[in-house]
């Protein structure tokens, strides 16, 4: 049974995150987890500063399923099956040895598949201390009066042949960013509920919805529900675009799994991250895909401990599913959601209106037929429309010039490139040089004065209310006419 249950598919941070579950529950504030590198003698060691456990507590945590989990659980209480910590740890090594002090008292349990493959007979043999060689392992706990320490030695599902020092520090990299996104909010503020520590590097908290920025184009009120189960709330967001973001808070943004797949349900119990995306089987019609178009959808979701059930959440706390009841209500929160993270990717991240409240001057036109949704070009938008005005004779060529253009957009092109390249082409003048956007913009300016007679304020106010001079109004403000520039005249 206990080989069996190595295989319920824990990763090594889904496993650690069990371990400090029990942590967080016995009143922890701190963890450290100390990895330590031997090629098959490695190890992994699960050290807080809890409540700890005296003999009786320790042998009812080290027995399979001891909590029944129908009882009512202390609020609290990260906990539901009565199974991750040997569940967990089993997944990973084959040898558990779990070390608690409760007012200076040290006991000591410990699990070892090998030792009871060896024996014969069909006993379940818990076996009482520290294997040999091993003892020095527990130092830490003998130094403290109430704390547990949980060891995993013998970790065949992690050092596995081929394994190298490299993989060794690529699995604790992989391990930290999916602690810091698991328990973000425990670890968040001035005063955080829980401190973690890796080889004694603190762990900084993950924020999947990037609170207080204010490059977010939107977040909900808070929605809440009541169910038998238990209130549910809800909090919708949509995160800034690429262009908003700097290269840094980019690739942070991205989380441990990139952005389309961190897009979605964020589902939380006692302020512990349980679900990292994904629609939850959600769908009109059809339950919706991670999609680029939605990557910028995120939404955070509480239950609480009561609504395991109702919720199917999973041994491992990796999985949920919503009550049939609560499926229309979330699926409508989410609609919205998706549907303004979809025009806040589709506007590249420009605003919809100017820096006086304005809409900004488009430079394409989604045109929606019965036939189907065509691109135009704008002929409203300052540069084409002074094209235009001075064409002359040739403005039958131009018109046709912009039509070819409309009708070769290479829409099929620019969706592969984005889903496989896994961003959005560069437009926008994004990563252009200063003078460039000066030039170009410099040329409509002189044009707007010149030609049309505009005043300087007003040109400069048309041109930041134009897609995509709208992103700089910075260069915009420093154009400067002259008496021979203003007077340029296009044709």
């Amino acid at each position: 049974m206990l080989e069996s249950l190595r295989g319920l598919g824990y990763s090594t941070g889904a496993a650690l995150a069990d371990i400090i579950d029990n942590s967080v529950s016995a009143g922890a504030s701190e963890v450290l987890l100390d990895f330590h590198w031997d090629g098959a003698r490695s190890r992994i060691s699960i050290l807080d500063d809890g409540r700890g456990m005296d003999d009786g507590e320790l042998e009812s945590a080290m027995r399979l399923g001891d909590k029944n989990p129908l009882q009512v659980r202390h609020p609290g209480d990260l906990g539901r099956f009565g199974m991750g910590l040997k569940t967990a740890s089993l997944s990973q090594c084959r040898r558990l040895t779990v070390a608690s002090s409760k007012a200076g008292v040290i006991s000591c349990l410990r699990w070892d598949l090998d030792a009871l493959a060896a024996t014969s007979g069909t006993d379940w043999l818990l076996f009482e201390g520290p294997a040999e060689g091993s003892e020095e392992c527990l130092a830490p706990i003998r130094e403290r009066c109430h704390g547990t320490l949980v060891l995993w030695e013998c970790l065949d599902r992690v050092v596995t042949p081929g394994y190298t020092p490299d993989d060794f520090l690529a699995m604790i990299d992989r391990v930290e960013a999916h602690l810091a996104m698991v328990f973000h909010r425990l670890l968040e503020g001035s005063h955080p509920r829980l401190r973690l520590l890796i080889n004694r590097r603190r762990v900084e908290p993950w924020d999947p919805f990037m609170t207080g920025s204010p490059a977010k184009p939107w977040t909900s009120s808070l929605a809440r529900t009541f169910t038998v189960a238990g209130p549910v709330e809800v909090e919708c967001h949509v995160l800034p675009h690429q262009d908003r973001l700097s290269a840094d808070e980019f690739t942070k943004m991205a989380g441990p799994e990139g952005w389309t797949a961190q897009q979605g349900f964020y589902v939380y119990r006692n302020q512990r991250l349980l679900v990292a995306g994904g629609w939850l089987g959600l769908g009109t019609g059809r339950a919706w895909n991670r999609e680029e178009a939605h990557r910028l959808a995120r939404i955070r979701l509480d239950i609480p401990n009561t609504a395991d059930a109702a919720w199917k959440i999973d041994i491992r706390k990796s999985s949920a599913r919503p009550p049939v009841s609560l499926r229309p209500w979330l699926t409508d929160l989410a609609e919205r959601t998706r549907e303004r993270a979809r025009k806040v990717f589709a506007f590249r991240g420009s605003p919809v209106t100017g820096p006086r409240g304005g809409a900004v001057e488009p430079a394409w036109q989604a045109v929606r037929t019965r036939s189907g949704t065509r691109y135009r070009i704008d002929e409203k938008h300052p540069a084409v429309a002074a094209v235009l005005e001075v064409a002359g004779e040739i403005c039958p060529l131009v018109r046709a010039m912009l039509r070819v253009i409309e009708e070769t957009v290479p829409v099929q092109r620019i969706w592969l490139d984005t889903a496989e390249g896994r961003e959005t082409p560069r437009t926008g003048f994004a990563g252009e040089p200063d003078e460039t956007i000066v030039g170009i913009a410099g040329i409509l300016y002189a044009d707007m004065v010149g030609r049309r007679g505009m005043s300087d304020e007003a040109a400069k106010r048309l041109l930041m209310a134009t897609e995509p001079f709208q992103n700089y109004p910075a260069l915009v403000a420093s154009l400067r006419g002259n008496s021979s520039n203003d007077r340029t005249r296009i044709g």
